[in-house]
């Protein structure tokens, strides 16, 4: 084998050290190439991104203001009613709590309505009864006093008519049967 001496063996490194950069700086200009071209095409899709995106963000923008608007209109709506919600329901209450008391008092005076109308048709009841008795009672007591006498009277006048009668029928001519002279017919 052949003496390799230093200077060939600087000169192999050298070499190789050359190469070894020559092929680093092709590397780095191919990563340079790719590079370039993702950011071409990072730059191609922001642009289309941001052109999609910029009328969503400016509509926003519009709806983001006219809702703060409208907040504030709200915000001052309510800040107005409120105080006037809160009088409303107040009022509403009281107005509630008179009617149930309203209500109270018409319910105690008609149960006391009823009450006296019930004792009034007790007593009406009791009174109607009593005259009733009464009538009943006077009833008996004109038969008892004027219809017997009365009585006891028409008997004695039918006795004695028939004693005048009987009297008197001495008198006259005993009744004759009549005969039609069809004594077979008899049934």
């Amino acid at each position: 084998m052949p003496k390799v001496d230093n200077q060939t063996f600087e000169l192999a490194l050298i070499a190789i050290a050359t190469l070894a950069v020559v092929m680093q700086a092709i590397v780095l200009l191919a990563i340079f190439f790719a590079l370039r071209k993702a950011f071409a095409t990072l730059r191609n899709q922001i642009a289309d991104l941001h052109a999609s995106l910029m009328p969503v963000v400016e509509s926003s923008r519009e709806v983001i203001d006219n809702s703060r608007v409208l907040i504030d209109y709200a915000r001052k709506l309510v800040a107005r009613v409120a105080p006037k919600a809160e009088a409303a329901v107040g009022d509403i209450a009281r107005i509630a709590r008179g009617l149930r008391e309203q209500t109270e008092e018409v319910e105690f005076a008609t149960r006391e309505i009823l009450e006296r109308t019930r004792r009034q048709t007790d007593r009406l009841d009791a009174m109607t009864t009593d005259a009733l008795d009464a009538v009943d009672r006077a009833g008996s007591y004109v038969t008892q006093t004027v219809v017997r006498p009365v009585r006891q009277i028409a008997g004695l006048a039918a006795a004695a008519k028939a004693i005048i009668e009987s009297l008197r029928g001495s008198a006259r001519e005993p009744r004759r049967t009549r005969y039609s002279g069809d004594e077979d017919t008899f049934i």
